[in-house]
């Protein structure tokens, strides 16, 4: 696999994104011996797991945080935060692939919004799930935008997402009612059973029994048994979390929302919703309008329905994901989905590799994320075995123009020991009462003050 030998040849490669996917290509690269670099945007790493799970989760966090220094804290992984790479960024792709290396791995999630594209969805009260779920957890650039919800919250989409929104609704904003909007039927719901016990208490049963009644003969249209979905539904209300408010969550199912309707401020007032019903798709429902529409009133809306990527990345991008390679390659079936792929010349993009939301934006979370980190890993060992190792010199070589290049364009980077000085600076601020969880600067400029400063008090010399 061209691991680490007595004269220290070996393969450097550059990892963009410090979330599961990407700290799962670094940990196995580095363990193979090679030489990896993570450039990540955000100042803290964890991605995802830093800013997508609900900030309550300390558990989980906490063990993904530890796993995560364990990896950084290794000598053949440097770590480069608060680094934008793409078209009009920090660094190019093209600049990174002329440094030298051996090959890079995009692991940068799906940074971009996808909506729905319905009329008014502009209008103020209408957000994007993802932008939301920054927000809570204090994503530098969305912790301290205002996100005013009303009382009567839409929320579109049933998956995890939704749940983890109506969580931060019903227990921190504790608005009035929240409603989750899908355009198939109950039997389609995506999100996992145990998450939703966060919310359960919340769910008015006696609506939920009635929606049920609504949508029941487009259900048994289908050979859907209504009394079966009802009740393996409402059996997975278990367990749930004491009930803090006095929030309302149902549900609205077959039903697509068609318009955003606004007041004369162009703030949201309602949603126009056209009735669907469930039609056979191989072996899943589609649904289809049925052009019989009604009004159900919100004062805001979010769309929890999927994300794209950033197509200012620099990367061949189509319908909102990065292009990888259509055609099979010699070693697996599965090499080609990893593969950066340029339509235009027809060609694999060589040595470039994608992973994660990067991949596959929106594709499950932190353990499917994980899991494609090492599946891209795997594609990319057997790439390695083809390319000539590097020298250690030439190794460092690499490293000292990065580290120029970056200094050059005036890019504060924070290393691994800038993160333990922040890391330290953020526990002395345990107290403070603005975040749920535990507490975060939600500003990269507040971030990098703090550090320097610590930094500079650190190493200044005693006086008498």
């Amino acid at each position: 696999m061209g691991s680490v030998t007595g004269s220290q040849r070996t393969h450097l490669i550059i990892v963009i994104g410090a979330g599961p996917a990407g700290m799962a290509v670094a940990n196995l690269l580095s363990k193979a011996g090679h030489e990896v670099v993570i450039l990540n945007r955000d100042i803290k790493f964890g991605g995802l797991a830093e800013y997508g799970i609900f900030p309550s989760k300390l558990k989980l966090r906490g063990g993904l945080r530890k796993s995560y220094w364990d990896i950084l804290e290794r000598p053949n992984v440097h770590y480069f935060g608060n680094v934008t790479v793409g078209t009009d960024k920090d660094i190019t792709v093209n600049e990174l692939r002329n440094l030298g290396i051996s090959a890079l791995v995009f692991a940068t999630g799906a940074q971009g919004t996808k909506t729905i594209g319905v009329e008014g969805d502009s209008a103020i009260g209408v957000y994007h799930a993802k932008d939301v779920v920054y927000h809570f957890n204090r994503l530098p650039g969305f912790g301290e935008q205002p996100f005013e919800m009303g009382r009567r919250v839409a929320i579109i989409g049933v998956g995890d997402v939704m749940v983890d929104i109506s969580h931060w609704l019903v227990r921190f904003k504790q608005v009035d009612e929240v409603t989750a909007i899908a355009r198939r039927g109950p039997a389609e719901r995506k999100y996992n059973p145990k998450e939703i016990r966060a919310v359960c208490a919340n769910i008015d049963q006696q609506a939920l029994a009635k929606e049920f009644a609504r949508i029941r003969p487009r259900l048994e249209a289908v050979g859907q048994n209504p009394d079966e979905i009802l009740k393996g539904m409402t059996d997975e209300f278990t367990k749930c979390e004491p009930r803090v408010s006095q929030t309302r969550m149902g549900f609205r199912f077959l039903a697509s929302p068609r318009r955003v309707l606004t007041d004369g401020q162009n703030r949201v007032r309602a949603l126009e919703i056209e009735e669907t019903k469930l039609e056979p798709k191989g072996q899943d429902f589609a649904a289809v309008g049925l052009k019989q529409f009604y009004e159900f009133p919100c004062d805001s809306v979010v769309f929890a329905v999927g994300d794209r990527v950033d197509e200012t990345v620099g990367l061949p991008y189509k319908n909102g994901v990065f292009v990888t390679n259509p055609a099979l390659t010699g070693n697996d079936p599965d090499d080609a989905l990893f593969q950066a792929y340029d339509e235009a010349s027809g060609k694999v993009i060589e040595g470039v590799f994608l992973t994660g939301w990067a991949r596959k934006a929106s594709e499950g979370l932190v353990g499917i994320a994980k899991r494609d980190g090492e599946w891209c890993t795997e594609v990319l060992l057997r790439y390695l075995e083809s390319q000539p190792l590097r020298e250690r010199a030439e190794i460092d070589a690499v490293l000292y123009r990065l580290r120029a290049l970056l200094t050059e364009r005036r890019r504060q980077t924070m290393d691994i020991e800038s993160l333990r000085v922040l890391e330290a600076i953020e526990k002395e601020q345990g107290g403070t009462q603005d975040c749920i969880g535990e507490f975060k600067f939600s500003s990269n400029e507040k971030m990098v003050e703090l550090i320097q400063r610590r930094r500079a008090s650190s190493s200044a010399p005693a006086t008498r």
